[in-house]
Protein backbone atom coordinates (compact mmCIF):
# COMPACT_ATOMS: atom_id res chain seq x y z
CA UNK A 1 0.00 0.00 0.00
CA UNK A 2 1.43 3.35 -1.02
CA UNK A 3 0.27 5.90 1.51
CA UNK A 4 1.91 9.28 1.96
CA UNK A 5 2.10 10.74 5.44
CA UNK A 6 3.08 14.28 4.43
CA UNK A 7 0.42 16.98 4.54
CA UNK A 8 -2.10 15.48 2.14
CA UNK A 9 -2.13 18.28 -0.41
CA UNK A 10 1.64 18.23 -1.00
CA UNK A 11 1.52 14.61 -2.18
CA UNK A 12 -1.94 14.30 -3.75
CA UNK A 13 -1.79 17.50 -5.86
CA UNK A 14 1.66 16.46 -7.06
CA UNK A 15 0.38 13.04 -8.11
CA UNK A 16 -0.48 12.33 -11.77
CA UNK A 17 -3.58 10.50 -10.50
CA UNK A 18 -5.05 13.75 -9.11
CA UNK A 19 -5.05 15.18 -12.63
CA UNK A 20 -6.52 11.97 -14.08
CA UNK A 21 -9.39 11.89 -11.56
CA UNK A 22 -10.37 15.51 -12.22
CA UNK A 23 -9.57 15.72 -15.94
CA UNK A 24 -13.23 16.28 -16.90
CA UNK A 25 -13.65 19.54 -14.98
CA UNK A 26 -15.72 22.04 -16.92
CA UNK A 27 -13.36 24.45 -18.68
CA UNK A 28 -16.16 26.43 -20.32
CA UNK A 29 -17.85 27.11 -16.98
CA UNK A 30 -14.49 28.15 -15.52
CA UNK A 31 -13.89 30.56 -18.40
CA UNK A 32 -17.35 32.11 -18.03
CA UNK A 33 -16.59 32.57 -14.34
CA UNK A 34 -13.35 34.40 -15.17
CA UNK A 35 -15.24 36.60 -17.69
CA UNK A 36 -17.94 37.42 -15.13
CA UNK A 37 -15.45 38.07 -12.36
CA UNK A 38 -13.12 40.36 -14.27
CA UNK A 39 -16.10 42.31 -15.65
CA UNK A 40 -17.66 42.66 -12.21
CA UNK A 41 -14.36 43.86 -10.72
CA UNK A 42 -13.93 46.28 -13.63
CA UNK A 43 -10.31 45.19 -13.90
CA UNK A 44 -8.00 47.75 -15.48
CA UNK A 45 -6.85 46.96 -19.01
CA UNK A 46 -3.64 44.90 -18.77
CA UNK A 47 -4.24 44.73 -15.00
CA UNK A 48 -2.05 42.41 -12.92
CA UNK A 49 -3.56 39.29 -11.35
CA UNK A 50 -2.06 36.80 -8.90
CA UNK A 51 -3.62 33.33 -9.34
CA UNK A 52 -3.02 31.82 -5.90
CA UNK A 53 -2.83 27.99 -5.85
CA UNK A 54 -2.97 27.92 -9.65
CA UNK A 55 -2.32 24.19 -10.14
CA UNK A 56 -1.27 23.53 -13.75
CA UNK A 57 -2.26 27.06 -14.67
CA UNK A 58 -5.43 26.70 -16.75
CA UNK A 59 -7.13 29.77 -15.23
CA UNK A 60 -3.92 31.80 -15.40
CA UNK A 61 -3.57 30.95 -19.09
CA UNK A 62 -7.17 31.97 -19.82
CA UNK A 63 -6.90 35.21 -17.82
CA UNK A 64 -3.72 36.00 -19.73
CA UNK A 65 -5.57 35.44 -23.03
CA UNK A 66 -8.04 38.15 -21.93
CA UNK A 67 -5.15 40.63 -21.84
CA UNK A 68 -4.19 40.55 -18.16
CA UNK A 69 -0.68 40.26 -16.81
CA UNK A 70 -0.83 37.09 -14.72
CA UNK A 71 1.41 35.41 -12.17
CA UNK A 72 0.35 31.87 -11.22
CA UNK A 73 1.78 30.40 -8.01
CA UNK A 74 1.40 27.00 -6.40
CA UNK A 75 3.12 24.81 -3.81
CA UNK A 76 3.23 21.90 -6.26
CA UNK A 77 6.59 21.85 -8.04
CA UNK A 78 5.27 19.34 -10.59
CA UNK A 79 2.30 21.55 -11.50
CA UNK A 80 4.46 24.67 -11.85
CA UNK A 81 7.05 22.78 -13.93
CA UNK A 82 4.19 21.79 -16.28
CA UNK A 83 2.70 25.31 -16.37
CA UNK A 84 6.01 26.97 -17.22
CA UNK A 85 5.77 25.75 -20.83
CA UNK A 86 2.97 28.34 -21.29
CA UNK A 87 4.95 31.33 -19.97
CA UNK A 88 5.29 34.48 -22.04
CA UNK A 89 6.10 38.16 -21.45
CA UNK A 90 2.88 38.66 -19.45
CA UNK A 91 2.39 35.18 -17.96
CA UNK A 92 4.72 33.81 -15.28
CA UNK A 93 4.59 30.82 -12.94
CA UNK A 94 6.36 30.36 -9.63
CA UNK A 95 6.51 27.85 -6.73
CA UNK A 96 5.17 29.71 -3.69
CA UNK A 97 3.57 29.02 -0.30
CA UNK A 98 0.25 30.89 -0.14
CA UNK A 99 0.62 31.46 3.62
CA UNK A 100 3.32 34.03 2.83
CA UNK A 101 3.01 37.31 0.92
CA UNK A 102 4.39 37.26 -2.62
CA UNK A 103 7.15 39.69 -3.64
CA UNK A 104 4.91 42.26 -5.35
CA UNK A 105 1.38 43.71 -5.35
CA UNK A 106 -1.48 43.16 -7.79
CA UNK A 107 -4.80 44.60 -8.98
CA UNK A 108 -6.47 41.34 -7.94
CA UNK A 109 -5.62 38.11 -6.15
CA UNK A 110 -7.77 35.11 -7.15
CA UNK A 111 -7.97 31.97 -5.00
CA UNK A 112 -10.21 29.75 -7.10
CA UNK A 113 -12.08 26.43 -7.02
CA UNK A 114 -11.73 25.61 -3.31
CA UNK A 115 -7.98 26.12 -2.97
CA UNK A 116 -8.31 27.14 0.68
CA UNK A 117 -8.90 25.48 4.04
CA UNK A 118 -6.44 22.61 3.63
CA UNK A 119 -4.09 23.44 6.46
CA UNK A 120 -3.70 21.36 9.60
CA UNK A 121 -2.65 24.49 11.46
CA UNK A 122 -5.61 26.86 11.91
CA UNK A 123 -3.24 29.82 12.02
CA UNK A 124 -2.25 29.19 8.37
CA UNK A 125 -5.77 30.05 7.17
CA UNK A 126 -5.49 33.50 8.76
CA UNK A 127 -1.93 33.88 7.46
CA UNK A 128 -3.19 33.21 3.92
CA UNK A 129 -5.83 35.94 4.11
CA UNK A 130 -3.26 38.36 5.54
CA UNK A 131 -0.90 37.41 2.69
CA UNK A 132 -3.64 38.10 0.12
CA UNK A 133 -4.24 41.48 1.80
CA UNK A 134 -0.52 42.29 1.54
CA UNK A 135 -0.44 41.16 -2.11
CA UNK A 136 -3.09 43.75 -3.10
CA UNK A 137 -2.28 47.26 -4.27
CA UNK A 138 -4.40 50.10 -2.76
CA UNK A 139 -7.19 49.64 -5.33
CA UNK A 140 -6.91 45.84 -5.56
CA UNK A 141 -9.52 43.16 -4.81
CA UNK A 142 -9.17 39.72 -3.21
CA UNK A 143 -11.39 36.85 -4.36
CA UNK A 144 -11.84 33.53 -2.57
CA UNK A 145 -14.02 31.00 -4.39
CA UNK A 146 -14.90 28.29 -1.86
CA UNK A 147 -17.46 25.53 -1.65
CA UNK A 148 -20.68 26.23 0.26
CA UNK A 149 -20.13 23.86 3.16
CA UNK A 150 -23.82 23.77 4.16
CA UNK A 151 -24.85 22.71 0.66
CA UNK A 152 -22.02 20.18 0.25
CA UNK A 153 -22.73 18.51 3.60
CA UNK A 154 -26.49 18.35 2.87
CA UNK A 155 -25.80 16.70 -0.52
CA UNK A 156 -22.85 14.50 0.45
CA UNK A 157 -22.67 11.24 -1.53
CA UNK A 158 -21.12 8.89 1.02
CA UNK A 159 -19.60 6.48 -1.49
CA UNK A 160 -19.16 6.03 -5.23
CA UNK A 161 -16.76 4.74 -7.88
CA UNK A 162 -15.51 6.95 -10.71
CA UNK A 163 -13.71 5.23 -13.58
CA UNK A 164 -11.26 7.36 -15.57
CA UNK A 165 -8.66 6.04 -18.03
CA UNK A 166 -9.38 2.50 -16.85
CA UNK A 167 -8.73 3.31 -13.18
CA UNK A 168 -11.56 2.71 -10.69
CA UNK A 169 -11.37 5.49 -8.10
CA UNK A 170 -13.26 4.41 -4.97
CA UNK A 171 -14.40 7.61 -3.24
CA UNK A 172 -15.77 7.80 0.31
CA UNK A 173 -16.95 11.12 1.74
CA UNK A 174 -17.58 12.09 5.36
CA UNK A 175 -17.54 15.02 7.75
CA UNK A 176 -14.94 14.59 10.49
CA UNK A 177 -13.99 17.14 13.17
CA UNK A 178 -15.11 20.12 11.10
CA UNK A 179 -13.50 18.86 7.87
CA UNK A 180 -15.16 17.58 4.71
CA UNK A 181 -13.10 14.48 3.98
CA UNK A 182 -12.81 12.42 0.81
CA UNK A 183 -10.90 9.12 0.93
CA UNK A 184 -9.74 7.95 -2.49
CA UNK A 185 -8.48 4.40 -3.08
CA UNK A 186 -7.53 2.72 -6.34
CA UNK A 187 -5.23 0.17 -7.93
CA UNK A 188 -2.99 0.92 -10.90
CA UNK A 189 -0.53 -1.47 -12.53
CA UNK A 190 -0.76 -3.85 -9.58
CA UNK A 191 -0.12 -1.20 -6.91
CA UNK A 192 -2.68 -0.05 -4.36
CA UNK A 193 -2.89 3.68 -3.70
CA UNK A 194 -4.71 5.61 -1.02
CA UNK A 195 -5.10 9.38 -0.78
CA UNK A 196 -7.23 11.71 1.27
CA UNK A 197 -8.59 15.21 0.66
CA UNK A 198 -9.46 17.31 3.71
CA UNK A 199 -11.08 20.73 3.51
CA UNK A 200 -12.26 22.74 6.50
CA UNK A 201 -16.03 23.13 6.38
CA UNK A 202 -15.81 26.90 6.62
CA UNK A 203 -19.08 28.83 6.53
CA UNK A 204 -19.54 32.45 5.51
CA UNK A 205 -19.53 33.33 9.22
CA UNK A 206 -16.15 31.60 9.66
CA UNK A 207 -14.73 33.65 6.80
CA UNK A 208 -16.20 36.85 8.25
CA UNK A 209 -14.32 36.12 11.49
CA UNK A 210 -11.06 35.51 9.58
CA UNK A 211 -11.55 38.67 7.52
CA UNK A 212 -12.10 40.74 10.67
CA UNK A 213 -8.91 39.33 12.23
CA UNK A 214 -6.96 40.05 9.03
CA UNK A 215 -8.45 43.56 8.87
CA UNK A 216 -9.92 43.12 5.39
CA UNK A 217 -13.43 44.15 4.36
CA UNK A 218 -15.93 41.81 2.74
CA UNK A 219 -17.59 43.69 -0.14
CA UNK A 220 -19.76 41.10 -1.86
CA UNK A 221 -20.80 37.45 -1.69
CA UNK A 222 -22.03 35.32 -4.60
CA UNK A 223 -23.40 31.78 -4.73
CA UNK A 224 -22.34 30.55 -8.17
CA UNK A 225 -20.12 31.27 -11.17
CA UNK A 226 -22.81 33.44 -12.78
CA UNK A 227 -22.48 35.70 -9.72
CA UNK A 228 -26.01 35.12 -8.47
CA UNK A 229 -26.65 36.08 -4.87
CA UNK A 230 -25.53 33.68 -2.15
CA UNK A 231 -28.10 31.51 -0.40
CA UNK A 232 -26.71 29.48 2.55
CA UNK A 233 -28.99 26.51 1.79
CA UNK A 234 -29.13 26.32 -2.01
CA UNK A 235 -25.95 27.90 -3.40
CA UNK A 236 -23.25 25.47 -4.52
CA UNK A 237 -20.41 27.99 -4.18
CA UNK A 238 -19.32 30.72 -1.77
CA UNK A 239 -17.55 33.45 -3.77
CA UNK A 240 -16.28 36.32 -1.63
CA UNK A 241 -14.89 39.66 -2.83
CA UNK A 242 -12.89 41.66 -0.29
CA UNK A 243 -10.21 44.29 0.10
Amino acid sequence: MIKDTKQWYTSWFDSPFYHILYKDRDHTEAQHFMDNLTNYLNMPEHGEILDLACGKGRHSIYLNSLGYKVTGVDLSENSIAYAKQFENETLKFDVHDMCKPYKKQFDAVFNLFTSFGYFENEEDNLKTIKAIRDDLNPSGFGVIDFLNSNYVIDHLVSEDIKTVEGIDFHQKRSVVDGYIVKDIAFTNEGKDYQFQERVRAFTLEDFETLFAKANVHLLDVFGDYKLKRFDPKTSERLVMIFK
